[in-house]
C-alpha cells in the first residue's frame, strides 16, 4: 500500500549579473511580473568582467547544477571593456570545465540590457529547462553551503 513519489528534478543556478544591465533587467522582470524559473539564484556583480572564473567553479564544487553569467551588451559596458574580458573569461572555463569532466553546456552567459526584462525571463526558461534535460550535476550531493548532503 505504499505510494511511491516521483520528485522532479528542479536544477539549482547560480546566476553572476552585472548590476548595470542584467541585474536591472531580472529586476526590471521582477517588477512587471514576468514569469521565470525560481530556480536562479542571482550574485550581483558591478561588471560581468569581474566574474573570477573560480566562482564559477566554486559554486559547481557546491552543488550548482548550472552557472549563468549576464552582462551588458558588447560596446555598452559602463566600464567600457568589461564585458569583453568576461568573454575572453569565459570561453576559458568553458574549456576548463570540460577538462574536469563538468559539462560546458552547464554554464551560459548572454548579453541582457537593463530595458530586456522579457529577454532575462525568456533566456532562464531556456537555460533552466537546458539544465533540466542535463539533468543533476556532478557535484549535487553537495548543498550550496557546502555541506554533504544525506
Amino acid at each position: 500500500m505504499s505510494k511511491e513519489v516521483k520528485v522532479e528534478f528542479e536544477p539549482r543556478i547560480i546566476g553572476f549579473t552585472c548590476n548595470w544591465c542584467t541585474y536591472a533587467a531580472a529586476d526590471l522582470a521582477g517588477t512587471a511580473r514576468m514569469k521565470y524559473p525560481p530556480n536562479i539564484r542571482l550574485i550581483r556583480q558591478m561588471c560581468s568582467g569581474r566574474v573570477d572564473p573560480l566562482f564559477v567553479l566554486k559554486a559547481f564544487l557546491r552543488g550548482a547544477d548550472g552557472v549563468f553569467i549576464g552582462g551588458c551588451h558588447p560596446g555598452e559596458c559602463h566600464y567600457t571593456t568589461g564585458n569583453l574580458s568576461a568573454r575572453r573569461r569565459y570561453s576559458m572555463v568553458k574549456k576548463l570545465l570540460e577538462s574536469v569532466g563538468i559539462d560546458p553546456k552547464r554554464m551560459r552567459m548572454e548579453w541582457i540590457s537593463a530595458s530586456e526584462g522579457i529577454k532575462f525571463s525568456d533566456t532562464i526558461k531556456e537555460f533552466t529547462a537546458q539544465i533540466k534535460e542535463l539533468g543533476p550535476g556532478p557535484f549535487r550531493h553537495i548543498e550550496i553551503g557546502g555541506k554533504e548532503q544525506k
